[in-house]
């Protein structure tokens, strides 16, 4: 659902953020226009130095991007049901 609210108030305090990056007005946009998200930081694991190529390319792997969205979508559900999620 699009919050024509927030697409208002991003468009009418543009000149306002001249000190903020593309990236941050960018992702602002993209919250009102369309679905919320995150982006995570995850930095290699120590000791598997040898696979760096693979571990970059993680990040456009579709079947670990669906496995990251399980795992969120689990993480959500014991949020919703008060529940402690497994460590």
């Amino acid at each position: 659902m699009i919050n024509l609210a927030k697409i208002k108030k991003w468009f009418g305090t543009r000149k306002l953020k001249r000190d903020r990056t593309y990236e941050e007005e960018k992702r602002e946009f993209e919250m009102a226009m369309g679905k919320p998200f995150i982006n995570i930081r995850v930095e290699m694991p120590e000791g598997f130095d040898e696979l760096r190529a693979q571990f970059l390319s993680l990040e456009k792997d579709e079947r670990f991007l669906e496995d990251v969205r399980d795992l969120v979508k689990k993480r959500l559900t014991y949020e919703r049901q008060g529940i402690k999620p497994p460590s």
